[in-house]
């Protein structure tokens, strides 16, 4: 089958459009990137894995009475991504992101410490510690050994609404509503 547009200049420019966004796709891959990282950081918010299953709450978020993973939220506004003509990642530099998206054990060897004190001068420990070189006792202690076991709280990852949501991005692309012009 062949198909030919003669003096058609509105239809074969409407093709070169389509072609042209499926040949760098950057833009696309923002706009699904952007839409990752807003999708991330509400389940940050609702505490949620990408599957719908609640975290496990933390124990400090118990005690505390805030949210888990959200303490000074550093982990949750650090979800970013990169885009190509190809593709997008979506993730976070953070060290500690990968125990609380995968789970495991945090091991902590046996150490010891030394520990700083101030005393006033009715020679009355004052609360707290100092820090080296702020108090005028120290005090050398053995920590013992021990294990957190950090549960998963997966937050990356596409749940039901994102594949939707690329699925749109991808068809307003190709249409040329979500190109740049």
């Amino acid at each position: 089958m062949t198909i030919k547009l003669l003096d058609n200049d509105a239809a074969l420019a409407q093709l070169g459009g389509y072609v042209a966004r499926a040949q760098d796709a950057r833009g696309m891959f923002e706009n699904i990137g952007m839409s990752l990282v807003t999708s991330t950081q509400a389940r940050f918010e609702r505490g949620q894995a990408p599957d719908g299953s609640p975290w496990p709450p933390s124990i400090r978020a118990l005690v505390t009475g805030g949210k888990t993973l959200i303490e000074t939220a550093r982990l949750m506004r650090s979800i970013t991504f990169q885009a190509t003509a190809t593709s997008v990642e979506v993730g976070t530099n953070v060290i500690y992101a990968a125990i609380h998206q995968l789970g495991g054990v945090i091991v902590r060897p046996a150490r010891q410490q030394t520990l700083t004190f101030k005393r006033n001068k009715k020679g009355q420990m004052l609360r707290g510690f100092r820090k080296k070189g702020r108090g005028n006792e120290t005090q050398t202690v053995t920590i013992g050994a021990g294990q957190v076991h950090m549960p998963a709280r997966p937050f990356l990852g596409l749940d039901d609404e994102d594949e939707r949501e690329i699925i749109m991005i991808a068809d307003d692309w190709i249409a040329g509503e979500g190109a740049q012009p």
